[in-house]
């Protein structure tokens, strides 16, 4: 998808902009060689130096298993995937890669499934507790949440290493963010092909959200929204958010007759793939130490896809 460059202008004194992607560079070996051999020759362009790296720091995986292993011979057949920038633990994070982690912050690529922080009465292990677990492991540290996203929704969120990290990003939250994307699968073809929605959000007493005119009972939601490809009464939707409200996009594309398709819970009838289909796609935020620009883009899931081509 052809990206743009967000207009909202920048703090003063900031660097270049940094992206950092999941996607996965994929190879079948056709010949007998040890893995650094094969890298070497794939990646003539990169040092031996950097290759190992990328190996010891768990970024390659033979036939979905990581090996960490430069010298390990490969046999024809075998089937190798590189994910550049993977820097972690794989001892058991639930299917969560992380895009990014220093000293301040820790931004992953959460599925779908799984919750972003405990829930009440729910049982299930959080985005949350995992990376709490693999940090404390690591260095005995804590982490502290920044944001949410629904435990059906995946994508890129970020976690702050430090309390005083997660204040700088709560309180500045609209300056650090310059970019918060979204992907949309709805239910029918938009007449409007694009356009923008604003509401007021309020939450009643069974914590369903519903949209108000009142700006009394709710907090307003800005929510942008461009059809990039409709085909057999589905819509696909890049969607910008100007706020951020709990299940925003999820109400007001119902609000407009557009339900995300597996939300019963805001209108959908449909479930093509199981899931609800909304993913957190790209996060863009000012580091809150360094003031990089850092541009963060989690691959569109294959369902997606598939159900438009």
């Amino acid at each position: 998808m052809e990206l743009k460059k967000s207009g909202k202008p920048m703090p003063n004194n900031i660097s270049q902009k940094k992206s950092f992607h999941s996607e996965i560079i994929r190879l079948t070996v056709d010949e007998e060689c040890s893995l650094l051999e094969l890298l070497l020759k794939k990646f003539p362009t990169k040092s031996r130096n950097k290759l190992k790296s990328w190996i010891k720091n768990k970024n390659v995986e033979l036939n979905h298993s990581v090996e960490t292993v430069a010298t390990k011979m490969l046999m024809h057949g075998d089937k190798l995937e590189i994910f550049q920038g993977r820097i972690y633990d794989r001892s058991d994070l639930s299917g969560i890669k992380i895009f990014y982690e220093d000293d301040f912050i820790i931004v992953i690529d959460k599925p779908c499934g799984v919750l972003s922080v405990p829930a009440y009465k729910e049982e299930h292990t959080s985005a949350y507790d995992i990376m709490s677990d693999y940090i404390k492991k690591k260095n005995g540290r804590k982490i502290y949440p920044v944001h949410r996203l629904d435990g059906r929704v995946s994508g890129v969120m970020m976690f702050a290493l430090k309390p005083e990290i997660q204040a700088i990003l709560k309180d500045n939250w609209k300056e650090m963010v310059f970019e918060r994307k979204y992907i949309a699968i709805v239910s029918g073809v938009l007449k409007k092909k694009d356009g923008t929605i604003s509401s007021y959000l309020a939450e009643n007493k069974v914590y369903k959200v519903y949209s108000t005119n009142d700006h009394e009972k709710g907090k307003l939601a800005i929510t942008h929204y461009k059809t990039v490809k409709a085909i057999n009464n589905y819509s696909l939707l890049e969607v910008q958010l100007d706020t951020g409200r709990k299940n925003q996009i999820r109400v007001q594309l119902s609000d407009i007759g557009a339900p995300i398709v597996g939300d019963e819970k805001y209108g959908s009838h449909e479930n093509p793939f199981g899931r609800i289909g909304l993913h957190a796609w790209i996060l863009g935020i000012v580091h809150p130490v360094s003031k990089e620009k850092m541009r963060f883009e989690s691959k569109i899931p294959d369902e997606f896809q598939k159900l438009f081509k």
